[in-house]
């Protein structure tokens, strides 16, 4: 049932993690963690995860630890050398006044990412990804489609030629399960610290099982919420929502994370040509609970 969830409390976020690898997409998105930053008066966490190189000690008893101290003192090094150059992104945006803290932790890219929303209490991550290609790793494979699936809070994922400017329409893509109301909501919270509009997008195929009483009863939930509910009545569900992205001029597209499936079938058909020209929409991900 829908009535249990009628309230609804702004959530101010205070800390945002950034995972950086400091190639040009992660620097993209740091633009992105900036601006959202001085809207949500959060903070600001920048994290850099390396691994230690697998070297068999046998072959190097006696210098084993030197490789080891040396290997840390050049990724300490470039650490030390690349955050300047992300004050100077934030100065030139006239950002500088966003507090930036910094950890460099050694050891998996996705363990350190959930160690750190728990021991500094994140309340969302900005990742970068690499276009067409980048969008297909995302959600079917490696690291930022393994975080997708694995962290517990708001996560937006920035490809390389998003470019940004003022956050106006944010889409959100539901089969009005009851499970998609805590995410809509989580996306109205975010929504309003952005002042932007919810375009709330449901795909309605023949064999589509949702009836006019639920879709009802969601609007009456939601009537107070800056929110616009579209049926679209489509049997080819992927290309419609992205038709619908271009046509509405949306900023951000948003689910919760069990939508994976749809793209993993979106980037092993024909559509990834289709959704080329659409690589510049970054991707909000919303936790589902369990």
């Amino acid at each position: 049932m829908v009535d249990n969830l009628l309230t609804f409390n702004i959530t101010i976020m205070k800390r945002i993690l950034f995972p950086t690898d400091f190639s040009d997409v992660a620097t993209n998105a740091f633009v992105y963690a900036l601006e959202l930053a001085k809207i949500m008066d959060a903070e600001i966490i920048v994290l850099h995860t390396f691994q230690m190189p697998i070297i068999d000690y046998q072959y190097f008893p006696q210098n084993y630890s030197q490789l080891f101290d040396s290997f840390e003192l050049a990724t300490f090094e470039r650490f030390k050398d690349e955050i300047p150059k992300l004050r100077t992104l934030a100065a030139e945006r006239k950002l500088e006044h966003i507090s930036l803290s910094h950890k460099l932790m050694d050891g998996d890219l996705i363990s350190n990412i959930k160690d750190c929303i728990v021991e500094e209490k994140t309340d969302f991550v900005v990742m970068g990804t690499a276009g067409a290609s980048g969008w297909k790793e995302f959600f079917i494979g490696t690291n930022t489609g393994d975080a997708l699936t694995s962290v517990s809070v708001p996560l937006l994922s920035v490809p390389l030629e998003a470019k940004y400017k003022k956050i106006d329409n944010i889409c959100f893509t539901t089969r009005y399960r009851d499970k998609d109301i805590k995410a809509l909501k989580s996306v109205l919270q975010i929504a309003k610290l952005m002042k932007a509009e919810v375009k709330c997008l449901y795909v309605q195929s023949l064999t589509s099982d949702v009836n006019e009483e639920k879709i009802e009863a969601w609007k009456k939930l939601f009537a107070d919420e800056q929110v616009t509910f579209f049926i679209e009545s489509s049997e080819y569900i992927e290309e419609t929502i992205i038709e619908f992205l271009d046509f509405h001029e949306i900023d951000i597209l948003a689910m919760a994370n069990y939508k994976r499936s749809f793209f993993v079938e979106l980037f092993t058909t024909h559509l990834t040509e289709k959704l080329s020209y659409k690589t510049d929409i970054p991707i909000l991900v919303i936790q589902e609970e369990s």
